[in-house]
């Protein structure tokens, strides 16, 4: 069974992220985490479409965990906005 084109270019994302973190960077390498999103969620969309629900799920975990600070600020972010919403 070979690999789908979508899930290889997923593991050069994945790489092209982790090369990236490895370089020094003046913003805490927000401007990169932002082409990454930028990149990853036609492509993450491109994998769920080819290969199902499940290999999307997986493939989200595993960017998640590569780019947790953004989700983290976002999902803090989101919090906050429902809080104010609410009272």
């Amino acid at each position: 069974m070979s690999m789908s084109l979508s899930f290889a270019f997923g593991l050069l994302w994945m790489v092209l992220a982790n090369v990236l973190g490895l370089i020094p960077s003046r913003d805490n390498h927000w401007r990169r985490a932002y082409f990454l999103i930028g990149i990853g969620i036609p492509l993450l969309v491109w994998i769920t479409y080819e290969n199902g629900v499940v290999a999307g799920l997986l493939c989200f975990a595993a960017a998640a965990s590569i780019l947790r600070w953004p989700l983290r600020y976002l999902w803090r972010w989101m919090r906050a906005r429902t809080r104010r919403t609410a009272s």
